[in-house]
């Protein structure tokens, strides 16, 4: 026995496997990669990046919308899923009272007025802006909805959550 090496008994805790890290969940503050789809529940597609370069962003930085943010929460890296959502839950109810009138003779002269469209406008002291949807154009006024275009709609909301940052 003499020209044999001797080997060492290993440890039990040398040949256990080392314990799999949680995998990370979207936080209220995850800075996460992935893709979505916006459509209302008849299929209509209204917004999607399943086609396209997946967006990135920061959660509770107002690139999505807080209700749609909120089913990100506990959503794990890799996970897929669709959520349905009641108008309410969704953009809320289409209030009638941000349909507007404005007269054509308030609207800078320098933008395109073309029914159908959407139009931005800077905000009272220029520290942001805000969009409205042209519905109609007259001779004399311009009918500007300032609703979310999703307003009143019930809505799919599809994830994949790519990567969390």
């Amino acid at each position: 026995m003499r020209g044999e090496p001797i080997v060492p008994p290993v440890s039990p805790r040398a040949e256990e496997k080392p314990e799999a890290k949680p995998a990370a969940t979207v936080g209220a503050d995850s800075f996460l990669t992935l893709h979505y789809r916006l459509s209302d529940l008849d299929g209509n597609e209204h917004v999607s990046t399943f086609d396209l370069s997946p967006a990135t962003l920061q959660m509770g930085g107002g690139q999505l919308a807080e209700t749609l943010e909120h089913c990100l929460l506990g959503l794990a890296e890799g996970e897929r899923r669709v959520f349905e959502l009641s108008a309410e839950q969704a953009f809320g109810p289409h209030n009638p009272r941000l349909v507007e009138r404005i007269a054509r003779s308030a609207l800078p002269p320098e933008i395109e007025l073309r029914a159908n469209s959407l139009i931005e406008f800077s905000s009272p002291g220029g520290t942001g802006g805000f969009a409205g949807f042209l519905r109609e154009v007259s001779e004399s006024s311009a009918l500007f909805d300032f609703n979310h275009p999703l307003a009143g709609r019930a809505i799919r909301f599809e994830v994949e959550v790519i990567a969390i940052l």
